[in-house]
């Protein structure tokens, strides 16, 4: 069975509703979106996420285009999982006034070819059957593949091994039990989950397997509330300069130590990797303070000896721990999976990719809208952004990666800058900058403009650097490796 569609989208998520709200810039009412996605309903990532799951930044930011949230909060509100799935509902809503959308949940891609008259998009709906989607414009809006947390698999039959995504720590057989809990893993899921622990049941022992320490984004810092609003803080973009001035390709542990320094928090007593979450003096000094333990290293498994139930970690060392204990799988989520490379735009130009292995820019739902509109502008060919292969970076150089990331984004949205209206920026609501008072947003966009010409050099040569000093993708798009 075949349908037939002017623009044919996979994901529905952040970066999925992105690269709608744009298309609907661009089409009319008597023209045809198919919105295809694996899940149940609208919101990718969320959808199947751990129930306690917040925001990391401020809610306004975390939107399709700058369509404006309904929920009446204040600024600062960390939006939970609901509160988020209700505003890609919002979302929809808002974009179909525009254009005709034809939802298709349930449904997954199998393959897509690319023809003279368009792409022909095969896919899997809910039955199981195989449909075929006829489109002028395809965007596979992938984006980091967010894929929920399966428990351990361990070889002790004494203790509890679950993942948040499976187990409400803050309910169940776990509120039925007094044993020590402990956390897999230093990144975000692990602190929502231990502070989620530690205020569900305080006073109950808490214990922290943080691998190799992460550096979090200070929330206080970047996203100050009150008054600091005004003459605080720090915004995004005046760091990111200052991070692709610094960076050189070569120099990944000095910035970050820089960057410990002066704009990060930690919680561990060593840190090692940056992955961009956020975190607030508040939390931190609530996680801490009911943390029993902190051990700096990786679980490898969980055995059972004669006398004693033990951790065994990838240093060789074991530790003992009550039988009964849980054990929750906070690894990374970001990680997970080897995908082919395909690049982000097809040979023939009437398909785009948004996901790790051909990265334009740092996040995934800046990719799909920025590129989105140059596909429909009919530029997306001639301005020549460069593509990093962020899955075989993160293997190679877990430290280069984020300052490699934020290189690769000022390079490119100085040439999208140079290519598009002013209203497409404009129209950008996912902008950190946008929490700061209109003068500071302002000052920060005149810096820009002012400075990206000149300063892409330098861009162009710490990206090149990162390329051959690691033996991964980062350069120009080059179709014909494709």
């Amino acid at each position: 069975m075949d349908d037939n569609c002017d623009v044919c989208i996979v994901g529905a998520g952040l970066a999925g509703l992105n690269a709608l709200f744009v298309a609907s810039r661009y089409l009319t009412r008597d023209q045809k979106v198919i919105l295809v996605d694996r899940r149940p309903r609208v919101g990718g990532m969320w959808v199947d996420t751990y129930p306690y799951v917040r925001l990391h930044q401020p809610h306004p930011m975390f939107t399709a285009g700058n369509i404006a949230w309904t929920l009446n909060r204040d600024r600062s509100y960390l939006a939970d999982k609901g509160e988020v799935l209700d505003h890609f509902t919002h979302c929809l809503a808002e974009i179909t006034t525009r254009i005709t959308l034809d939802e298709r949940y349930g449904w997954t891609l199998e393959s897509d070819e690319e023809t003279a008259d368009g792409v022909h998009v095969t896919c899997r709906d809910a039955s199981g059957d195989v449909r075929v989607i006829r489109t002028g414009r395809l965007i596979k809006a992938y984006g980091f593949r967010v894929m929920p947390n399966d428990p351990l698999e361990l070889s002790s039959t004494r203790v509890h091994s679950v993942s948040p995504d499976h187990c409400d720590v803050r309910d169940g057989e776990m509120s039925r039990s007094d044993a020590p809990v402990w956390v897999i893993g230093g990144g975000k899921t692990a602190m929502d989950t231990a502070h989620a622990v530690i205020t569900r049941y305080p006073g109950r022992e808490v214990n922290l397997l943080a691998g190799s320490g992460t550096m979090f984004t200070s929330r206080d810092h970047f996203f100050p509330d009150g008054a600091q609003r005004w003459w605080g803080g720090t915004s995004l973009s005046s760091w990111a300069a200052e991070v692709c001035r610094r960076f050189d390709g070569t120099n990944e542990e000095e910035m970050a130590r820089w960057f410990l320094g002066y704009h990060s928090i930690s919680l561990t007593p060593r840190t090692r990797h940056l992955m961009l979450g956020v975190l607030s003096e508040a939390e931190r000094k609530t996680i801490a303070g009911g943390l029993n333990d902190v051990v700096m290293d990786h679980l490898v498994d969980v055995v059972d000896r004669a006398g004693s139930t033990d951790l065994v970690l990838r240093s060789g060392a074991t530790t003992s721990v009550q039988a009964g204990s849980w054990i929750v799988n906070c690894t990374g989520y970001l990680t997970k999976g080897d995908h082919p490379y395909e690049p982000y735009m097809s040979a023939g130009g009437a398909t785009v990719s948004v996901q790790t292995r051909s990265a334009t820019l740092h996040f995934s739902s800046y990719s799909a809208y920025f590129l989105t509109h140059l596909m429909f502008l009919g530029k997306l060919r001639d301005v020549p952004l460069y593509e990093l292969d962020l899955q075989a970076l993160w293997r190679e150089s877990k430290q280069a990666l984020p300052f490699a990331m934020f290189a690769l984004a000022q390079y490119n949205l100085g040439l999208i800058a140079d290519a598009v209206p002013g209203k497409v920026f404009a129209e950008c609501g996912l902008d950190f900058n946008r929490w700061y008072p209109w003068h500071r947003r302002m000052a920060g966009t005149v810096r820009f403009m002012a400075t990206h010409r000149r300063e892409r050099a330098h861009l162009r040569r710490s990206l090149d650097t990162v390329g051959e000093r690691f033996g991964v993708r980062c350069g120009p798009l080059q179709l014909a490796q494709a």
